[in-house]
């Protein structure tokens, strides 16, 4: 089971995320029996750990339990893994431990204040860029507050755990995957203040082309690491700036697209999107090809959280989903997915089955691993062979992914216009429980 899961523990590293993985073990007694599943699981979940520890007995495990708990909520979150011996099921323990002192996050030096109100001084040269907590809430808020006092760049990183959009919300333009378009983005950028996040790196290496994607010339202010209260230290910032009283910029109006028909488009899609995403929706976005170009119609959609993959190991949009819908009841989750991607955790449409989850799939079905055939020529190397190509297909046959729901108890159905996608993605906001729309590409 660990094994299994090790790809999405990796992403939920990556997007601090604060977790309490709990991993089974034989019963510490048999270990020394070599029997067929006996593994060193504590050196195979340390990578994918911020801390790690076995169970001796029942007599430990509340208070290793407690310790799990107080590590997943070291800001800004860690993986915790706790080992647990079989015995630890059946012999006696001594009863709850008390619960530990919930960590904080530390407050920014004031120096640190103060040097970012002068490397935001020189305006639209400046850049402020939001990472984890800075995206959302009353810090997403205060930065739309300093934009307005410096004139400043708003930006988020690249990979966001959850970024707050749509309309009464401050705008932010995500750093583009592709290094080209990321490059241009900073080329006039001569001051980065990072809040919550850190200085923007190209996915991959590419020959000839920069791995840190800011111009050398560029000054690095670290106001807030992630570890830190970044809340607390924009309204620091917006305080030393005098910045409190000013209305934020970039605040998106409510304004959604007419219904778009015709063929498939990325913009098409995004314009269904726009109009149809219902009030305080989730969206888990692992359309890393096909999405691509849905962050400008959407921003002025209804309010709405969008969650993006943050460890870039693929398969992590329909169980993040799963989490999504579980911590989220009463708000309708969307899943953005690639087939490619979708194969790795395709069992997750039976939890969503079993569990009566609210959640729509939208599975963008161009029938190829997209995404390595742009990374092929972004290394430069040239027209697939027919042995390359076909690795990069998902063809022969082609996946049917109205049957593969249905098998697994999830309603389907398969669209090839924007008419049809439109009708089906308003049949699934409208119902209740999963429900699954295959967009041929």
């Amino acid at each position: 089971g660990l094994g299994n899961g090790l790809a999405n523990l990796h992403n939920a590293k990556k997007a601090r995320s604060g977790i309490v993985n709990i991993v089974g073990e034989h019963a510490t007694h048999h270990l020394a029996h070599n029997a067929p599943l006996t593994s060193d699981i504590e050196t195979v979940a340390r990578p994918m750990s911020h801390w790690v520890r076995s169970a001796r007995s029942a007599k430990t495990l509340a208070n290793d339990g407690a310790a799990a708990i107080a590590a997943a909520r070291r800001p800004p979150g860690q993986i915790a893994t706790l080992v647990l011996p079989a015995n630890t099921a059946w012999e006696d323990a001594d009863g709850p431990a008390a619960p530990l002192a919930a960590p904080t996050r530390p407050r920014v030096r004031e120096d640190a204040i103060q040097t970012a109100v002068q490397a935001l001084r020189v305006g639209p040269a400046a850049t402020l860029l939001l990472g984890n907590v800075g995206t959302r809430g009353r810090a997403l808020e205060l930065a739309g507050r300093i934009a307005a006092k410096t004139g400043c760049r708003l930006a988020a990183e690249f990979g966001n755990a959850r970024l707050e959009r749509g309309a009464g919300r401050v705008q932010t333009e995500r750093v583009p995957y592709a290094v080209d378009a990321a490059l241009a983005m900073f080329k006039d950028t001569a001051s980065l203040v990072l809040a919550g996040s850190e200085v923007p790196v190209s996915f991959f290496a590419y020959p000839g082309k920069p791995s840190v994607q800011i111009p050398s010339s560029c000054g690095v202010t670290p106001l807030a690491t992630p570890e830190a209260d970044v809340e607390d230290a924009l309204e620091r910032l917006a305080d030393a700036l005098g910045a409190k009283a000013i209305a934020p910029v970039r605040v998106a109006a409510f304004n959604v697209p007419a219904l778009p028909s015709g063929p498939i488009t990325q913009e098409g899609l995004a314009a269904v999107l726009a109009a149809l995403l219902p009030d305080q929706a989730i969206v888990c976005d692992e359309s890393v090809s096909t999405g691509r170009g849905f962050a400008r119609l959407t921003a002025t959609a209804r309010p709405h959280d969008w969650l993006n993959i943050m460890g870039g190991a693929i398969g992590w949009g329909l169980p993040g989903a799963i989490g999504a819908a579980i911590g989220a009841p009463g708000r309708k989750v969307i899943a953005l997915e690639g087939d490619g991607s979708a194969m790795y955790t395709v069992q997750s449409l039976w939890t969503m089955a079993r569990e009566a989850l609210d959640v729509v799939v939208v599975v963008f079905a161009n029938r190829a691993y997209q995404i390595l055939r742009g990374e092929l020529a972004n290394v430069g190397a040239g027209t697939p062979g027919e042995r390359a190509n076909h690795m990069l297909k998902l063809d022969r046959p082609d996946l049917d992914w109205v049957s593969l729901a249905k098998g697994m108890g999830v309603e389907g159905v398969r669209v090839s216009d924007l008419e049809g996608f439109a009708r089906a993605f308003g049949h699934g906001v409208a119902a209740r429980g999963p429900y699954l729309i295959e967009v041929l590409m």
